[in-house]
């Protein structure tokens, strides 16, 4: 079938394309414009925008945390049943079905689950794998393992820690690597409480810094395509600036990515030692070109926070709303699962202005990413008010009208005036995270792309144009028109599959027999395990 999106103004940053133009799709792919050809079926987009597919890079949506975030609250989802519209917990009780529809309707079309233990790989991925409509993709979760901990340790080669990363990798279906407060959480279980970037895990004599350098170099040499994805120490504490800073600087001309930077923008400044130093972090982001971020925007309402930072999260049980939490040691780094309602106080009105300085002093679009750190900022649903606040600075001061305004003298947010276009946001929200993803399929309307579109009826009302798409693909299938699915069908999870040595698999196999009596094929499944067709797709990496 030959298909048409006729007269839509086109916005394809990757392809430097801007303007009003006709988009052709046949079996799944956007194709050149045939000569002489006559379209099977025709969509007017005149007076619309047209997009690629948005992508997420980081957005806590399947796993066990996420299953038991909804276990944690029973009394909100009983509250939202009868009025989901309006309930605000609503991010802590949505099915991994919704979450799929959810997305789709604002235009995403692929969304990247940032932090996957090993151990539980299958179970995520049985999870992502009842999300309709998008393709998903996980970041394994390494750098408090034991495993890894001894071998850098004791002076393993760099061949042996390659050989564990890509093992990891490859078994447990990951597109990528993600440290989570390196170190800390292996130094939590010897009653450490707090842990910065130069501090030394207990046992094993190796540094969070040294962590990370390693897994860093690792993932470089793998041809990952996306680099090491960071949470750094000390996140969520005053100060802790400094430690991104002191990691921003550990890059070292390498690619690493640095994630909800907004949750270390936290200087000590002011009477109640609390400020922003959302400017200075941008500074030195716009100094170190390879380094990326995402913000992990804090919007205010009721929440659910979900880590694998168990010190963190132990921490954070003193400001539970409700009062209640579960921390959890394990294998690796735990987690911690805590709500949290984000007021507009003095703390909160900081945090908030603290992520719209990220966004909008990094002055490089291709280099910061959209993101709430689902849930944990924000649910992914307020993207449409964030896109708002983004690209109006009118928004924006409406908004901070109504915020204390202590809070906001110790921020520089009202003096900006940088409103985003929409090419930027195009950037930001497909071209860029697809280019750092090492998804070449996606991310643009070029030939040959999958068609993943979304089409967008120009609203001034930017939340209500960019919070119900007009249209939208996924692989050339229409699912949603006006805001609601109409179509319901199946996506992938796209992962990795680098090269490794069987040796690993061996030693592998004797460690885990040796130390917890399992056999290595617990913590691998094959691919019929998850009962979809083709559930996995395949990316390269890079030579």
């Amino acid at each position: 079938m030959l298909t048409l999106i006729s007269g839509g103004e086109i916005i394809d940053p990757a392809n430097d394309r801007a303007g009003t133009g006709d988009l052709w799709i046949s079996d799944g792919r956007i194709v050149a414009s045939p000569p002489g050809g006559k379209a099977d079926r025709t969509f007017d987009a005149s007076g619309c925008i047209v997009m690629a597919g948005a992508i997420d890079i980081h957005s806590h949506i399947g796993g066990g945390n996420v299953n038991t975030a909804r276990l944690l609250l029973p009394e909100h989802h009983a509250a939202h049943l009868p009025r989901p519209a309006t309930t605000p917990l609503s991010n802590a009780v949505w099915s991994t079905f919704e979450t799929g529809c959810l997305y789709a309707r604002m235009g995403f079309t692929t969304v990247v689950e940032p932090a996957m233990s090993p151990g539980a790989a299958l179970h995520t991925h049985l999870e992502l794998a009842d999300i309709p409509i998008i393709d998903k993709a996980t970041l394994v979760i390494l750098g408090n393992d034991d495993f890894l901990l001894s071998m850098i340790r004791d002076g393993a080669s760099s061949a042996m820690i390659d050989d564990y990363v890509a093992w990891t990798v490859a078994a447990t279906r990951a597109l990528g690597v993600k440290v989570i407060n390196a170190g800390a959480a292996a130094a939590f279980k010897e009653n450490v409480r707090t842990f910065s970037f130069d501090d030394v895990v207990p046992s094993y004599g190796v540094s969070s810094r040294g962590i990370v350098k390693t897994l860093q170099a690792a993932v470089g040499r793998l041809g990952i395509p996306h680099p090491l994805h960071v949470h750094c120490n000390n996140l969520g504490v005053p100060g802790a600036a400094t430690t991104a800073a002191e990691t921003v600087a550990a890059a070292e001309g390498l690619p690493l990515h640095l994630a909800h930077l907004q949750f270390y923008g936290y200087g000590t400044e002011g009477s109640r030692g609390f400020s922003s130093a959302g400017a200075q972090l941008a500074e030195l982001v716009n100094a170190a070109p390879e380094v990326t971020i995402d913000v992990g925007q804090v919007m205010f309402g009721q929440t659910v926070t979900i880590s694998s930072d168990a010190m963190r999260q132990f921490a954070a049980r003193s400001t539970a709303h409700p009062r209640k939490s579960v921390i959890y040691d394990g294998d690796g780094n735990g987690g911690g699962i805590v709500p949290h309602r984000y007021r507009p106080d003095f703390y909160g009105s900081l945090q908030w202005a603290i992520g719209l300085e990220l966004f909008l002093l990094i002055n490089d679009p291709w280099r910061v990413f959209f993101t709430t750190d689902h849930p944990n900022g924000a649910p992914f649903t307020v993207y449409p008010q964030l896109f708002e606040l983004l690209m109006s600075r009118e928004a924006r001061s409406e908004a901070m009208s109504t915020l204390p305004r202590a809070a906001l003298a110790l921020s520089t947010l009202a003096s900006i005036d940088r409103e985003y276009t929409f090419e930027e946001i195009a950037i930001m929200t497909r071209a860029a995270p697809a280019r750092l993803l090492g998804l070449e399929d996606r991310g643009h309307l070029g030939p040959g792309a999958i068609a993943d579109i979304a089409v967008y009826r120009r609203d001034p009302d930017i939340a209500k144009m960019l919070g119900a798409a007009a249209l939208v693909f996924k692989d050339g299938d229409l699912v949603v028109v006006n805001g609601e699915v109409k179509h319901y069908r199946w996506g992938k999870a796209l992962r990795l599959d680098p090269p490794k040595d069987a040796a690993i698999v061996r030693r592998l196999d004797d460690y885990y027999r040796e130390r917890y009596g399992l056999s290595i094929d617990w913590f691998t499944f094959p691919d019929t395990a998850i009962e979809r067709h083709e559930p996995f797709g395949e990316v390269r990496c890079r030579s």
